[in-house]
């Protein structure tokens, strides 16, 4: 159906035809989601697992960006996610950067967006989210970030995260920590191991103060290459999440580069700054997961996302490290059958290579 409607929708400029998207998946939401479990429902016990004492029925997930404002929960659950992360939500409502602020690259299957963290703010997401206290059934995610305002630095700013923590948090069943988001006016925020100690320590107080033991996350962006050696800098960063006793790493964020791409230079030069997703990132982001996965010793699961719009890709992130991987990207240019195409992959490819179980398979090519 998807390859039907998608030369439409390719016609509309990006954000257009996502929030038309949206406003189709609300519908369907609303007065038929029964038929959305026809349509997509598939299950194995090869795919389950637990983690952080949460069931996953499957490792596919919704990578944050694709539904900002908690307005598609159980949409998403009935097209067979096994697990929903939403946001990024910041402790303000921002309107984002001016349009137009998403481009498609279709040669190489990517997306720019420059959206500029565009969201409702903490207060009504948290209230939104609070209406389905009891209705959800697979785990969620909330991605928080620093509001979109440069005047917010230093100290302000990690008040503006400890803010969202605190009204979003007991909502979660993880919060991921938005550190290396390149939308924001001054760009990267909290990648230098000063500042993330800072704000770790102020997100860990929070969390001890208010009695959570919801998981804490942080969300790195990609490395510059494919082959990269990791420098001193992301070590530190990964002692410093550790030696607070972060539960696990989302492997990554979108990219600021234009490397490796199709895409004719003079097309990009009118596109503009924003941050690259999609098949560039895939390799980048799958070499990151290892590195964590090393680095770490397999202590905590990390999430890989970045290309992820095959079972082959996603079966190359488990066998890096993942334990999950989320979409966002292959959503757009392969639609919601993707999801169950993927988890029917993954099982085929777990019994071609001997496989029990998606435990058995992460971190087997490290």
């Amino acid at each position: 159906m998807y390859e039907k409607i998608r030369p439409w929708l390719f016609r509309l400029d990006a954000e257009r035809a996502h929030t038309l998207s949206v406003d189709a998946a609300r519908l369907a939401q609303a007065f038929n989601t029964r038929f959305l479990e026809s349509m997509y429902d598939y299950g194995h016990g090869a795919l389950g697992q637990t983690l952080w004492g949460l069931n996953f029925a499957n490792p596919i997930g919704l990578a944050a960006g694709f539904d900002k404002n908690a307005r598609l929960i159980r949409f998403w659950e009935k097209l067979g996610f096994g697990f929903v992360e939403v946001g990024s939500v910041t402790a303000r409502p921002a309107r984002g950067n001016k349009r137009p602020r998403a481009f498609r690259l279709v040669e190489d299957r990517a997306l720019i967006n420059r959206m500029g963290l565009n969201n409702q703010g903490a207060e009504k997401i948290a209230r939104r989210i609070e209406k389905l206290r009891g209705k959800r059934s697979v785990p969620l995610g909330i991605n928080i970030a620093k509001t979109h305002d440069p005047a917010i630095l230093g100290e302000a700013a990690v008040e503006d995260f400890r803010k969202s923590f605190h009204r979003l948090a007991p909502l979660a069943n993880y919060v991921a920590l938005n550190i290396s988001c390149p939308n924001t006016a001054e760009g990267k925020t909290f990648e230098e191991p000063e500042a993330l100690d800072t704000l770790l320590r102020t997100i860990f107080t929070q969390r001890r103060a208010q009695n959570l033991k919801v998981p804490v996350l942080v969300k790195l962006a990609p490395p510059p290459t494919p082959k990269v050696v990791f420098d001193s800098l992301v070590e530190e960063i990964v002692d410093v999440a550790m030696g607070y006793g972060v539960h696990g790493f989302i492997a990554t964020n979108t990219a600021p580069d234009r490397q490796f791409l199709k895409t004719p230079q003079a097309v990009l030069d009118g596109i503009g700054k924003g941050g690259l997703s999609g098949a560039p990132l895939a390799e980048r982001s799958t070499q990151l997961v290892r590195y964590l996965y090393r680095r770490t010793g397999g202590e905590v699961p990390i999430i890989g996302v970045g290309g992820v719009d095959s079972a082959e890709a996603a079966f190359a992130k488990l066998r890096a490290g993942a334990s999950l991987v989320q979409l966002y990207t292959g959503l757009v240019y392969e639609g919601p059958g993707l999801i169950k195409q993927l988890k029917e992959g993954l099982v085929d490819l777990f019994e071609k290579h001997g496989y029990a179980s998606v435990r058995e398979v992460v971190g087997t090519d490290t």
